[in-house]
């Protein structure tokens, strides 16, 4: 039986779904402005380092850093490594250090170095016969999980910090690297009101000589990061009617600080042929708050893919995604949750028709929540908002100044990015 896939859905997804437009070199797709006004004014203290599981040694990814008793902090890239930028003023603080199925640590400020900082964190071992009593169905209790979201997550309005990066990479070379800091109006979580972003400050640089004839158009952008909050938007994965289509299952129970966390399993039924999801949830037992995720697109029928995706298809080429994943982390204060992290990426394929050599595309995109604040219910000025169909302006500025980003709290780049970097700064040491 064919289940046939809502239209509202059907739109989402392809918002949801890190849009990349395939279509002939046009340079007329610009519509954002980068602003530099900036207020570096605030005197700030900067830490850097890796965080590492104590026993096997490997770097933990996306580890999360915060300022204790505030809402300041930042996220490890995928190799482990950070960067933490304080007010000189809280300096004598400390830093909670946290990490998914790990003991939180806490260390005093004062004991860290400005740089090469190694904080080691303890995995936490947890079974299912640690809680004594555990849904049986865990399809019901993803409906618990649902019904709980306006207990469970922000009802105020929130202006958050944010810091936000994409990329796009032919083969293993960057070509399109793109970086800003974001004003993010966050609504509460029932709220049938859209998000809105401002951009504060950021850059751009797109290598078009190495797209071939083709180039890819990053569109959503900073809007398809904000999307991935399934708790606002969960109707990117489950929807009421959507349920059916789902294979629930617990798969165990872990631990992130002194929380246990239910592990959910999903996965499409195999008798549904459209792409849908496959993942973990992440779900806190006691709130039944969905603390983390992370799913991937089915892309076995690369066809039924591949239209969720491109927009305009290339003469001579065949495209389509050979991987789509994605990841959302939110944080708790006060016993409420909010956005924290999400993250993007997807890989294409092309297949030429007149060329020995096929061509992959990878693109990611991720956006880290650096500091909020409830904010009142005002929105962002008409013209100082992103539209939600954003392409982000080619912008090279900014990349000649290791101290772009001033007291700002950024992801670190991963060595390939920081590579990248180097050679724009060359480039236009050059130029």
């Amino acid at each position: 039986m064919k289940t046939k896939i809502n239209s509202r859905f059907g739109n989402l997804i392809r918002l949801m779904a890190l849009i990349l437009i395939v279509g002939f070199w046009s340079t007329g797709e610009v519509v954002a402005q980068m602003n530099k006004n900036s207020s570096d004014t605030l005197t700030y203290v900067q830490y850097k380092g890796t965080v590492v599981d104590a026993e096997s040694r490997k770097s933990l990814g996306f580890a999360t850093l915060t300022l204790e008793g505030t809402n300041l902090s930042t996220v490890a890239n995928s190799e482990g490594e950070f960067s933490f930028k304080v007010p000189a003023l809280k300096s004598d603080g400390n830093v909670v250090i946290s990490y998914l199925g790990h003991k939180d640590k806490i260390i005093r400020l004062s004991t860290l170095k400005p740089d090469k900082n190694r904080i080691e964190l303890e995995l936490l071992t947890v079974t299912l016969s640690t809680i004594s009593v555990h849904p049986k169905d865990p399809t019901m209790l993803m409906r618990s999980i649902m019904n709980q979201r306006n207990q469970n997550f922000s009802p105020d309005q929130q202006k958050m910090i944010v810091f936000y990066r994409e990329t796009i990479k032919k083969n293993k070379t960057y070509v399109s690297l793109s970086e800003a800091v974001l004003d993010l109006y966050k609504q509460p979580c029932l709220s049938s009101r859209g998000d809105q972003i401002e951009l504060s400050k950021g850059r751009k640089n797109t290598d078009y000589t190495r797209l071939d004839t083709i180039t890819f158009k990053l569109q959503g952008g900073p809007y398809t990061s904000v999307m991935l909050d399934i708790m606002k938007n969960p109707e990117m994965i489950f929807t009421e009617d959507m349920f059916g289509n789902y294979e629930f299952s617990i798969e165990n129970v872990s631990k992130i600080g002194d929380r246990l966390m239910y592990v959910i399993d999903f996965k499409q039924y195999a008798h549904i042929k459209e792409p849908l999801y496959y993942g973990k949830l992440y779900v806190d037992t006691e709130s039944l708050a969905i603390i983390s995720a992370t799913f991937s697109l089915n892309v076995s029928d690369k066809f039924a893919a591949s239209d969720l995706f491109i927009r305009k298809k290339p003469s001579g080429a065949k495209v389509y995604p050979t991987e789509a994943t994605y990841q959302v982390n939110y944080r708790e204060k006060n016993g409420k949750w909010f956005f924290g992290y999400s993250r993007a990426e997807i890989v294409f394929k092309i297949e030429w028709k007149k060329r020995l050599f096929n061509t992959h595309y990878a693109s990611t995109i991720e956006m880290a929540v650096t500091d909020w604040e409830k904010s009142p219910v005002k929105n962002a000025k008409p013209t100082d908002r992103l539209k939600p169909y954003v392409v982000m302006m080619e912008e090279v500025s900014g990349f000649a100044d290791p101290e772009f980003w001033g007291e700002y709290n950024v992801i670190e780049p991963e060595k390939p990015i920081e590579q990248a970097i180097r050679k724009i700064q060359r480039k236009m040491g050059k130029d």
